[in-house]
């Protein structure tokens, strides 16, 4: 055994199993599970870490910490040793008492390493609920050691940046003992889960995966153990995190920048589209119902229905409209945003007309773009400036409405961002909002094209390009959902839903709902909730309140039974929904800059949850009654 103690913490390393262990002084033990071993998943099969042919340990000192550090070198491969080579530093940071788990690759000759699986999960099998685990899967995740659903795998496979993982870490807590790992470089890993029906374990852990087929740079995982903690607790220490980075922009401050912020938080939103064209090759198409591909509505319906929406008494609205250009929704984008504006509906002097009505009531008017799927059909349609992977390979398939489509190169985006919005200016449409979609729902692309090679971390950043000039131009900026890598320059999005909402109702829940992101992010990004009352039994307007989130008003779902958009609903009257969204907008107007303070289980009990904003406000659900409490403290 090779020990450390620094800080308080003491780090073991069994030199026989690979495995370590951590304690912080007056706390339990954390180590390994004993079944895992360390190893790399490669092309030519799995390699384990013992397998190395030459293998040393020795401590390590830094000016700043102190740790063990773990050398291993030279694989067989076909009969013969290969010079593959890499190293593990785990050492105690002096000022935190924080460990960090660095994986380094030092010769990546020989071996087509596709994931690194290390640091291991932590052994976490006791069949207690006041056992559980974090993830942040979309809103997030409490998995109870004693959930009686089984844990599916996660959206995009747990890779951070994604829906799967709207911030890039995860927790365990067994009776207030916890630890908070959190990765440090997320933009080429994520994580796996496990957890069967009725326990009585769950098991996660990270992986790491190449960048232009190398795994290139170090890859750092950093735990921060706590001996008296809740979820609230480990939210806020990630908070704390990305504050001290300079990460945490906040509505407020965005507001400096476009006071359009302001107007926004109150809004009832309002998702309605134009055109839906869906091309024979498509998908989507369906050749038996050809009456179901296509249908049109103008901007002036558009334009009425609006007009009547004020005069039935709605203060604040935000449109977000679909469809509004040629040849009608998720067709030739990158160039859709350029134009022209749907013929059949009215042209740009319709678009025109709607959007001036939106002022005239005191509205805002937003648009849905894309500057991600690349469409073959597309005028500037050019696979030089489409992702390409290290192979030389260009990902292509034909899901969406418009058909055959490959990835556009990020690198790319800006520039079009740029060309399609000044287009729709020269037109006198005056935007308040902009809907770049699936930025921040998928994954970050790669592309190895020698003209624009692009990794993950740099597809990021022109991702937040595009949002950036967006708000200089006084547009503010949205995506589908949210992300920890966006939070600076998203001033709101689609949604930001619980897992079980993105699944047809009623199905068994995968683990208790937690607004984990919303105990980080509340007061920095604005999230829209579904309002529909799905049965008898759950109603997401609870969910809206207990958020402090704003109401969608309507939603009508760009394509059937996907996005949370199922059939099937319990019908309400437009006088009912107007009701309800404002009951939820108004909660939205006063707490929409606040934190999320704290979110609790009333008297343990989860389906009574209570969550309190930084101004005393405190709104309590009941999910069995129905029923809901807004109080000022």
């Amino acid at each position: 055994m090779i020990k450390i103690v620094k800080n308080g913490m003491r780090i073991q390393l069994d030199e026989n199993t690979l495995a370590f262990s951590f304690q912080k002084e007056g706390g339990r033990e954390w180590r390994w599970d004993e079944h895992y071993a360390p190893y790399m998943e490669c092309a030519e099969g799995n390699v384990f870490f013992r397998d190395a042919s030459e293998i040393s340990h020795e401590t390590f000192r830094l000016g700043t910490g102190e740790g063990i550090l773990s050398t291993y070198r030279g694989f067989e491969k076909d009969g013969k040793l290969v010079p593959y080579e890499f190293q593990t530093l785990v050492w105690v940071e002096d000022a935190t008492g924080d460990v960090r788990c660095e994986w380094i690759p030092l010769q990546e000759e020989g071996l087509d390493v596709k994931k690194v699986f290390w640091p291991g999960p932590m052994e976490f099998a006791q069949k207690r609920k006041d056992w559980y685990t974090l993830l942040t899967q979309q809103q997030g995740m409490l998995i109870p050691n004693t959930w009686e659903t089984e844990l599916q795998k996660p959206v995009f496979d747990g890779f951070f940046g994604t829906a799967g993982a709207y911030m890039p870490w995860f927790a365990q807590v067994r009776e207030r003992e916890g630890y908070l790992a959190v990765c440090v470089t997320p933009w080429n890993a994520g994580y796996q889960a496990e957890h069967p029906a009725g326990g009585p374990y769950t098991r996660v852990s990270v992986r790491f995966e190449p960048s232009l087929g190398k795994m290139r740079e170090r890859r750092v995982l950093k735990y921060t153990f706590f001996n008296d903690c809740d979820y609230n607790d480990i939210c806020k220490a990630y908070r704390n995190e990305v504050d001290e980075q300079g990460r945490l922009r906040t509505l407020e401050e965005k507001a400096v920048r476009n006071p359009k912020v302001n107007d926004l938080i109150g809004c009832a939103f309002l998702h309605k589209g134009i055109k839906t064209f869906v091309q024979p090759n498509s998908d989507f198409y369906d050749p038996e119902n050809p009456e179901k591909n296509n249908h049109l509505t103008t901007f002036a319906q558009r334009e009425q229905e609006i007009r009547q929406l004020h005069r039935m008494g709605v203060k604040k609205l935000y449109l977000h409209l679909d469809g509004w250009a040629e040849p009608g929704y998720d067709n030739c984008h990158p160039d859709y945003g350029y134009g022209p504006a749907c013929e059949a509906a009215g042209g740009w002097e319709g678009m025109k007309s709607l959007a001036d009505a939106m002022h005239e009531c005191g509205y805002l008017f937003g648009i849905h773009d894309q500057y991600r799927d690349f469409y073959l059909a597309a005028p500037s349609f050019d696979e030089n400036f489409a992702c390409r992977l290290p192979d030389g390979t260009i990902p292509r398939h034909q899901r969406w409405a418009g058909g055959p489509q490959s990835y556009l190169c990020a690198t790319q985006a800006p520039y079009y961002v740029k060309r399609n919005f000044q287009e729709i200016a020269k037109h006198g449409i005056q935007l308040d909002c902009a809907y770049l979609d699936v930025f921040t729902c998928n994954e970050g692309d790669e592309c190895d094209h020698p003209m624009h090679r692009m990794t993950r971390r740099d597809c990021y950043d022109y991702r937040v390009r595009c949002f950036e000039y967006l708000m200089k131009n006084g547009i503010l900026p949205s995506s589908e959902e949210v992300n920890d890598w966006a939070a600076e320059s998203q001033v709101f999005c689609h949604y930001a839903p619980y897992d079980f909402m993105m699944r047809v109702p009623g199905a068994p829940k995968q683990a208790i709902p937690v607004p984990l992101y919303n105990l980080v992010y509340h007061d920095c990004v604005i999230q829209p909730w579904m309002m529909e009352k799905v049965s008898g039994e759950e109603d997401y307007m609870l969910y809206a309140l207990l958020n402090g989130g704003a109401p969608y008003l309507v939603r009508d779902a760009a394509y059937p039974n996907i996005d949370g958009a199922f059939d099937g609903n319990v019908e309400m009257k437009l006088e009912e929904d107007i009701r309800r969204s404002k009951i939820v907008s108004d909660l939205h107007e006063k707490v929409g800059k606040c934190e999320m303070v704290r979110h609790e289980f009333v008297d343990g009990n989860p389906q009574i949850q209570k969550t309190t904003f930084s101004d005393g406000t405190s709104v309590m659900v009941d999910f069995e009654k129905q029923t809901y409490v807004i109080t000022n403290e």
